[in-house]
């Protein structure tokens, strides 16, 4: 696969380009002010480190790693210190060489950061990458494809949904991928993604999800939550589940992908 092209978002903060998927990894409008928004303020997890609580933390598509180093930050601001574990999984992680020209640390503020991505990409290795500890935050990283992972035993209070759009990467938007991460997680867990697809909300309905929609950022009018229960989506403008899951069902989408991709 061709290595993926750093580049600049408006906010300041860097994204890579992939050619493979025609896809930037994170909006273009702004890498970093949109993943706090979609998966930490909108999810509720700022809330939830504001309280101190413990936390595990269940990720598709780790990236760049900003979404890890986005939750070091805003643990530190907000003084938590309970213990967190974060796992993700990734087919295809950018070289160490490329994520340390990233200027994520720069831009948080944080420049002892660097040596985190560093760290971990330097040392991740094809199958199971565990696990890098940082104080009592504790990272988990599977390099391979989603179907050969098995994050047993974990119950995920917070899902990032973090893969290539429906359209791009198909197979990581079906029921079968939303059932499998809804039995990794607590009851009461939130999943977050930027997806807003139809075919997406379906998919993750049809796999048992209750579906929200939520306002977008950066262009991008809606995201999406979903929970296993309905108080944890209150406020929020809740999808007709059981029609999109019987559309699922009748094969709407063949299983898979999506009209939109966001």
């Amino acid at each position: 696969m061709e290595k993926p092209v750093p580049h600049i978002t408006r906010d300041g903060s860097h994204t890579l380009y992939s050619s493979h998927y025609g896809q930037y990894y994170h909006n273009p409008n702004g890498a970093i002010r949109e993943s706090i928004h979609i998966f930490f303020d909108m999810s509720g997890l700022t809330a939830s480190l504001a309280q101190n609580l413990p936390l595990t933390v269940l990720e598709t598509g780790f990236g760049t790693g900003l979404n890890f180093l986005l939750l070091l930050h805003l643990r530190e601001n907000a003084g938590h210190t309970a213990p967190v574990v974060f796992q993700s999984v990734d087919a295809w992680p950018p070289d160490a060489a490329i994520v340390a020209g990233l200027n994520y640390p720069e831009q948080l503020g944080r420049p002892a950061y660097r040596d985190v991505l560093a760290s971990v990409f330097a040392q991740l290795r094809p199958g199971v990458n565990n696990a890098f500890l940082f104080g009592d935050v504790t990272l988990r990283v599977f390099f391979g494809a989603f179907e050969e992972f098995d994050p047993a035993p974990i119950t995920a209070d917070y899902v990032f949904h973090d893969p290539f759009s429906p359209t791009a990467n198909p197979e990581l938007w079906t029921s079968d991928v939303f059932g499998r991460l809804a039995v990794w997680s607590a009851p009461d867990a939130v999943l977050a993604t930027y997806a807003s697809a139809s075919s997406a909300r379906a998919a993750m309905a049809h796999a048992g999800w209750l579906v929200a929609r939520c306002p977008g950022v950066l262009g991008k009018r809606e995201m999406s939550l979903a929970s296993g229960k309905a108080e944890r989506l209150e406020g929020r403008r809740r999808v007709n589940e059981e029609r999109l899951a019987k559309r699922y069902a009748e094969g709407e989408w063949g299983g898979m992908g999506g009209e939109l991709d966001v």
